[in-house]
Formats: C-alpha cells, sequence, structure tokens
C-alpha cells in the first residue's frame, strides 16, 4: 500500500481533533471515545514490524510500541516525512477502520510519543514555472472519515468510482450533483484496491488484503466473491478485461498473473518465469494479448491469452 503524505493526510482530517469526538458518516451510529484505543494500535498496525529498542527514540510509549503494533512494513519504511499532530489524528482515523484494540491508559502516551518523535518535516520548496497556466481542480469529501480513498474509476454512465480501501467500501460519486453512495463488502478488511466496469455494468474489485476477487451490482447492491485458489495468492492487486471479457489480474507479492472467467468463476493463476518479478500494473493490446509490469525484476511482461504462454 502507498503512504500518503502529510499534506493529503491533513486535507482529509476534520477541522476538530479526532479524540473530541469522531462525526459519522450519514447513516452510520456515532463514535464513542471507546474507540479510541483501537484507532492507535491501528495506526501503527499499518507501519510497525516487531523493532529493536535501539531502533526507535527513547522515551514514554516506546514500550507501548514494541508491546502491542506489529504488520508487514518496518516502522521506518512507513513513517515518511512524518505527520502534524493533525495528520497523525487522521492515520489514527484511516487505521481505526481496521480495528485493533491497545489499553485505553496507553493511548495518551502513545500519540505524545508519535507527535513528538515522528513530526512533520521540512517540504521542499515549490518552483515557478514561466508563463500562463490556468487550473480548475474541485474536490469532494468522501463519507467515511479516513476511508483511505484508493484506485478511482470513471465508468460509462457519467460515475466515478473509488474503493474506500480502509472502510472496506466502494464508493460511487456523482460528479454533477455530488452525491455519495458507498457499498459495503461482504468479507470484513478485504482492502478493495483496483477497480474494472464489465459490460453489464457491474463493478470488478480486487480484494487486496482478502485474497480474492469481487464484483458488485450497482443495482442491487449484491456482492459475489471470488477466492483465490492458492493460499499463497493473498493479495490481487490490478485488475482488467480483455475484449472477450475474461478478467485478468496480478497477485503481486505473490508473484502471480490470474485470470478469471466470470461465466464459470474459474481461477487459473500463471507464475511469471522471473521469481520475485511482483507484477504490477496491466493493459490489453487490441489483439487481446495482456501485458504487465514487473515491479521487483524491472521488465515487461505478456500472457498470450489462447495458449497462457508468459
Amino acid at each position: 500500500m502507498s503512504m500518503l503524505s502529510a499534506e493529503e493526510l491533513e486535507k482529509l482530517s476534520s477541522a476538530e481533533s479526532l479524540f473530541p469526538r469522531l462525526r459519522p458518516a450519514p447513516g452510520r451510529a456515532t463514535a464513542s471515545k471507546a474507540l479510541l484505543p483501537s484507532l492507535i494500535c491501528a495506526a501503527l498496525m499499518s507501519f510497525v514490524l516487531p523493532v529493536s529498542g535501539q531502533e526507535l527514540p527513547d522515551g514514554k510509549g516506546k514500550e507501548i510500541v514494541l508491546a502491542h503494533c506489529n504488520s508487514c512494513h518496518t516502522f521506518y519504511s512507513r513513517v515518511g516525512a512524518g505527520y502534524t499532530a493533525k495528520g497523525w489524528d487522521t492515520v489514527m482515523r484511516m487505521m481505526a477502520n481496521h480495528g485493533i484494540t491497545v489499553p485505553a491508559d496507553q493511548v495518551s502516551a502513545l500519540m505524545d510519543y508519535l507527535t513528538k518523535n515522528f513530526p512533520e518535516t521540512g517540504k521542499p520548496v515549490g518552483v515557478v514555472i514561466a508563463g500562463r497556466a490556468k487550473v480548475s481542480i474541485k474536490e469532494w469529501q468522501v463519507p467515511t472519515p479516513g476511508s483511505r480513498p484508493h484506485d478511482p474509476l470513471a465508468t460509462r454512465d457519467g460515475s466515478l468510482w473509488y474503493t474506500g480501501q480502509m472502510a472496506n467500501v466502494l464508493g460511487r460519486l456523482n460528479p454533477k450533483t455530488g452525491q455519495f453512495k458507498e457499498y459495503p463488502l461482504k468479507t470484513a478488511h478485504s482492502g478493495p484496491h483496483g477497480l474494472a466496469e464489465d459490460k453489464s455494468g457491474n463493478i470488478w474489485y480486487t480484494g487486496n488484503t482478502g485474497a480474492l476477487i469481487g464484483k458488485l451490482d450497482p443495482k442491487t447492491g449484491a456482492v459475489s466473491e471470488y477466492k483465490m485458489p492458492d493460499p499463497e495468492a493473498k493479495d490481487p492487486h490490478t485488475l482488467i478485461f480483455d475484449q472477450s471479457g475474461i478478467l485478468w489480474f496480478t497477485v503481486q507479492n505473490a508473484n502471480r498473473v490470474g485470470r478469471l472467467d466470470p461465466q464459470t468463476g474459474e481461477i487459473k493463476l500463471l507464475t511469471p518465469p522471473t521469481p520475485k518479478a511482483r507484477p504490477y500494473g496491466m493493459a490489453v493490446n487490441s489483439k487481446g494479448t495482456v501485458f504487465f509490469v514487473e515491479f521487483g525484476s524491472n521488465k515487461v511482461g505478456s500472457v498470450d491469452p489462447k495458449t497462457l504462454e508468459i
């Protein structure tokens, strides 16, 4: 998962601090202070592996990090340029959607430790480019705080879809009216990532932390899931349809390229010849050949759709 900048996090954050109160999305129950313990540890859950005491600054809160927070990334690879206190608030809000608890009496010390030891550092100075430029940017605040909107998709009906990765929803925006609708997904914490629309208007997505491909029917809200046939294929990433309606996808860390037949639900997983190639983005040319980039090998690969040869 990509790390958001501190500036992006602050834009997501509300004017008030997270901790005095959390504003619920329309139709959702009001969050209470009982959520606060989960906010802190959940934030670190995305960022921290068990680290030795020598790697973290000394101070009250250090032992809390060492004792409670684990995940798939090292702390220093994810803390980036640090955050302001408001930025950390938004990180907490975002990670709370994955729901991990830490003792309530440790929350304040942990927040103070993060804010003190990992503040936002300086940013590069902007460069003025000569010449005239006219830019118009419009932003829409998504309904669920900290949902971490990920891949966008413009569909044929004019809607804009996005994956609410940390909120486990797919969201639809009507750019003309500004109205949103969120669709909850079936498997908890499935980590929706990439999006694609089929010919019938169904929205397909990769469940990046749920080891699945999902399909949403926007008319009914029904969600269908297609689980990976290999337990090692845990992180479907990018997906794309070819001209015949076959859905192709990458499984980055498992080093697989997948083929899903929507008519039968059958999934076939192919392995690139280069170990740890980490297949990532995809494209299909006019002849139906599937191309993918190998994030870990500095190569581009292709799949023959008839023979499935890479």
